[in-house]
């Protein structure tokens, strides 16, 4: 089980965007690496190009966002709001969960 995973509410703790909350839009898990919506905004610079049907895409700059490391953020705990270390517990059913650590309530 995953400590941080899509849809989850996070901080960054390090590098130029510290502070900033988002939510995770997607975990790339083989990378340990997180993209969060509006944080650690990049440029990249597109040549025009030929498009389908014999019109031209013209030179534009894209913005998007970049991957940050996981070791970079937090969970924000949604009880407590605040930034926390993520904890697991199992049921009597077996059912594992994740917990706050800070509030000792369930991350869902």
């Amino acid at each position: 089980m995953q400590r941080v995973k899509q849809g989850d509410t996070v901080e960054v703790i390090a590098g130029k965007d510290k502070g900033l909350r988002g939510e995770v839009i997607r975990v790339l898990t083989k990378e340990n690496r997180v993209i969060i919506n509006g944080v650690n905004i990049m440029k990249r610079h597109q040549k025009a190009r030929p498009a389908p049907g014999g019109s031209q895409v013209p030179a534009q700059i894209v913005e998007f966002e970049a991957p940050l490391h996981l070791s970079n953020v937090m969970v924000v705990c949604e009880s407590c709001d605040e930034m926390s270390r993520v904890g697991y517990r199992t049921s009597d059913d077996g059912i594992k969960t994740r917990y706050c650590k800070k509030c000792d309530s369930d991350i869902e």
